[in-house]
């Protein structure tokens, strides 16, 4: 063979050896190729409480729906009624929106939690002074029977523990507005009062000028007069002030930030209907409450997590597959693989720290119903402590200190006692009448914390679960 030929001999070889490597690779980009088709589209299979998680959220979704995916709420109008403002609070402040946003999250996490691992792509090649062989492959992972249910339990129960805190800080804003709107109600009483009070010193003094054009009294009178207008006149500015900062709290319960318009000033009084004979409040606060709900929900999250940690001692497997693509016809090389949970040391540690995460919330969940116990006890005391001093104040201490100011103002235009008297007589029956406000809202406030924060009765309206939905089954610790 003479040099020319050799030449285009070992020119058609380099030829023949790239068009067979290039559909080498031609045919193990397809195998890659093919198994990411499969793949692609794969779904697993949602669990009974994956599914019910979901229901709950978007029956709750479909009235609570946040900026930016929801609409925003149409601005109150003057002389809405308190549930407007309520709604409003529920559906805009920021923190129920944070609470909401932690349960979703925690939804979607019982998916990833049951969900096996994801498949890898594996590639392998053998090479000397030319690639031997061209391996690419498929490798899936799955944990040990049992693990992923167990896993999904945990994430279940969680997300049971941020729906209840979602649900806490929806009746938590709830309780807010009412707070702010029965201070600003009760605050316009107050001013009611001491302007009306300012009128009658103003006739005091009126009283006390003509006596002494007549000589009967010196000018000490008018000056005692005029120095208990200026005080009311000073305390009535303070009140009209505290106006700015009680609008500011319940601008800020209703979720409004800074730029935003200010809300109507609440114009209609209503109180919290609630009946607190017996022990009903605390039998609902037991059923019903979204504190001692979370908690129970966590410790159901500690038993699934035991469950769990006991899951530890079953061994994971994988499975591969690799095809030689390069040699022909093509060889396929299946791997298998198990782990060895060989570590019993770090298996009962595992199990231990989940046994004692199940004691502590056991212990959460018994100290938070003592204590919720404790505090209905000493709300109840405190309503019953304040109606008493209501009606004392409504139905005598108020009536007899008008008749004792219109006795001693008598007595004074007789000349029978002096002013000190009068402006005494004057003194008791303004501090009866602010002890009546003070009383009213002290009352008004309770009843909505018995309500809402012990009861766990959310007005209507609320973007929670029905009573039924939200109450899972009791549980023994």
């Amino acid at each position: 063979m003479d040099q020319q030929s050799a030449k285009q001999f070992g020119d058609a070889g380099n030829r023949h050896r790239a068009q067979r490597d290039a559909g080498v690779w031609v045919r193990g980009g397809g195998v890659v190729l093919l198994a990411g088709v499969l793949l692609a589209g794969c779904k697993g299979m949602p669990t009974k409480d994956e599914r019910a998680a979901r229901q709950d959220l978007q029956s709750v979704s479909n009235v609570f729906r946040p900026l930016p995916a929801g609409k925003a709420l149409p601005p109150l109008a003057p002389g809405a009624p308190l549930g407007d403002y309520l709604r409003f609070a529920m559906l805009n402040q920021p923190q129920v929106v944070a609470a909401y946003y932690d349960w979703v999250a925690s939804v979607e996490r019982i998916t990833v939690e049951r969900s096996l691992p994801d498949p890898r792509l594996t590639f392998e090649t053998d090479i000397m002074d030319i690639v031997q062989s061209i391996m690419p492959g498929l490798m899936m992972e799955f944990p040990g029977p049992g693990k992923l249910k167990a896993a999904a339990a945990v994430a279940s129960a969680e997300s049971r523990t941020k729906y209840f805190a979602f649900e806490t800080a929806v009746l938590q804003a709830a309780l807010a507005v009412k707070e702010a709107y029965y201070q600003l109600w009760f605050l316009e009483e107050k001013i009611r009062i001491n302007r009306q009070t300012l009128e009658l010193l103003g006739d005091l003094e009126k009283l006390a000028r003509a006596k002494n054009d007549t000589g009967k009294v010196t000018l000490q009178d008018v000056y005692r007069a005029q120095i208990e207008q200026d005080q009311l006149t000073t305390e009535l500015v303070n009140l009209e002030d505290s106006r700015r900062a009680l609008m500011a709290q319940l601008k800020g319960a209703l979720g409004l930030r800074r730029e935003q318009p200010d809300p109507p000033v609440p114009t209609k009084w209503e109180t919290t209907p609630l009946n607190l004979e017996g022990e009903a409040i605390l039998d609902t606060a037991f059923a019903r409450n979204p504190r001692l709900k979370g908690m129970e929900a966590e410790l159901r999250m500690a038993e699934a997590s035991i469950a769990m940690a006991r899951k530890a001692r079953v061994p994971d497997f994988s499975l591969g597959l690799e095809a030689d693509v390069k040699a022909a016809p093509t060889m396929y090389r299946p791997s298998a693989g198990m782990s060895l949970p060989l570590w019993r040391d770090k298996i009962a540690a595992q199990i231990a720290a989940a046994q004692a995460g199940r004691h502590a919330a056991a212990a959460r969940l018994s100290g938070e119903q003592i204590m919720t116990t404790v505090d209905f006890a000493m709300k109840t005391y405190d309503y019953r402590e304040s109606t008493r001093a209501l009606t004392l104040l409504q139905e005598k201490l108020i009536p007899k200190a008008r008749q004792s100011l219109d006795i001693a103002r008598a007595g004074y235009l007789s000349s029978q006692i002096d002013f000190f008297n009068l402006m005494d007589a004057q003194r008791t029956w303004l501090g009866f009448q602010m002890d009546e406000v003070e009383a009213r809202m002290r009352r008004e406030v309770l009843l909505a914390y018995l309500s809402l924060t012990i009861a766990g009765t959310a007005p209507e309206g609320a973007p929670i679960l029905p009573p039924a939905a939200s109450v899972p089954k009791p549980v023994s610790h």
